[in-house]
C-alpha cells in the first residue's frame, strides 16, 4: 500500500488528533467544557471515528488495489476471530498478533488500516461497540503503523527479537492508553486516584499511574508477555507466509502465453 504525501499527512493529522483525545485529561483546565460534560468520551469518540474514516479514504487515494483489499480483509478477519477466542482474559489477547506482523510485511499504511478494521470487525462480532471503540481502533492502528515503520533491513533472528520487543511494549502501552481514555470518568472526585481538572500535570500523572498500578498493570504485563512470546514462537513461519503472499501478489509480467500480436512481432 503506497504511502504518499497526502496519505502521510492524513496519518499525521489523525495521530495528532488522537493523541490529543487520549491525553486531554493531563492538560485540561478547571471549568472547561470537557470537565463539565459527562458525554465527553462519546464526543471525542465520534471525532476519532470520523478521523479514522478520513484516513482510510486517504489510503485508498494512495492506490489500494483489489489484492491489497483482499489481504487486508483476510488478516482483519483472522484478527477479529482471534479476539473473542482469547477474550482478553487475564491479559491473554492475540488480536494484535497479525496487526504487528501484517504491518511489518505490508508497511505502515497497511498496518494503520489493518489495526482499525480488525478492532472494528471484532467489535461487530462481540457486540463491543461503544464510545471506547474509536480509541481502541486508533491505538491498534498506531501499533500496525509502528510495526511498518520499524527498520526494514533487519531480518532473521534479530528481526524476531525486534518484533517481540515491539509487541511487548505495545501490549503494555495499549492498556495504559485505554485507561487514560476512561480514567477521568471512572472514579469520583474524592479519591486519591481520581482525575482532578486543573491540577498540575505532575499530580494528575501521578494519580493516573497509581490508578493503572491498582487496576490493570497485571493484565497489561500479561498481554505484553503473551504477544512477545507468540511472535517469538510463530513469527518466523507467519512472516514467511505473508512475504511469499506479498511477492506472489505483486504486479509483474503476464504468466500466460503472449498475445497474438506479440507472437507475430517475434517471428
Amino acid at each position: 500500500m503506497p504511502l504518499g504525501w497526502r496519505t502521510g499527512f492524513a496519518l499525521v493529522l489523525a495521530s495528532g488528533m488522537g493523541l490529543l483525545a487520549f491525553t486531554w485529561p493531563l492538560v485540561i483546565g478547571a471549568g472547561s467544557i470537557l470537565e463539565q460534560n459527562a458525554a465527553a468520551p462519546v464526543i471525542l469518540g465520534g471525532v476519532l471515528l470520523g478521523v479514522v474514516l478520513v484516513v482510510l479514504v486517504a489510503l485508498g487515494d494512495g492506490g489500494i488495489d483489489a489484492k491489497t483489499i483482499a489481504m487486508l480483509g483476510l488478516l482483519a478477519a483472522v484478527g477479529a476471530v482471534l479476539r473473542p477466542l482469547s477474550a482478553g482474559s487475564a491479559g491473554i489477547e492475540f488480536v494484535f498478533f497479525f496487526i504487528v506482523l501484517g504491518g511489518r510485511v505490508f508497511g505502515a499504511g497497511f498496518g494503520f488500516a489493518l489495526g482499525s478494521i480488525t478492532l472494528f470487525t471484532s467489535a461487530l462480532l462481540t457486540g463491543g461497540i461503544g464510545p471506547w471503540l474509536p480509541f481502541q481502533m486508533l491505538a491498534a492502528s498506531w501499533i500496525g503503523m509502528g510495526a511498518g515503520l520499524l527498520p526494514r533491513r533487519i531480518r532473521g533472528a534479530l528481526e524476531l527479537v525486534m518484533l517481540a520487543a515491539f509487541a511487548a511494549v505495545c501490549g503494555l502501552l495499549y492498556g495504559q492508553a485505554m485507561n487514560l481514555s476512561f480514567w477521568p470518568f471512572t472514579l469520583g472526585p474524592g479519591s486519591a486516584l481520581s482525575f482532578q481538572a486543573g491540577a498540575p500535570l505532575s499530580e494528575n500523572l501521578h494519580r493516573f499511574l497509581l490508578f493503572s498500578l491498582a487496576t490493570s498493570l497485571g493484565w497489561d504485563l500479561m498481554r505484553a508477555i503473551v504477544l512477545a512470546t507468540g511472535i517469538a514462537i510463530l513469527g518466523r513461519p507467519v512472516l514467511f507466509a505473508l512475504r511469499r503472499t506479498a511477492r506472489l501478489a505483486s504486479f509483474g509480467p503476464p504468466s500466460g502465453p503472449p498475445a497474438p500480436e506479440v507472437r507475430a512481432a517475434r517471428k
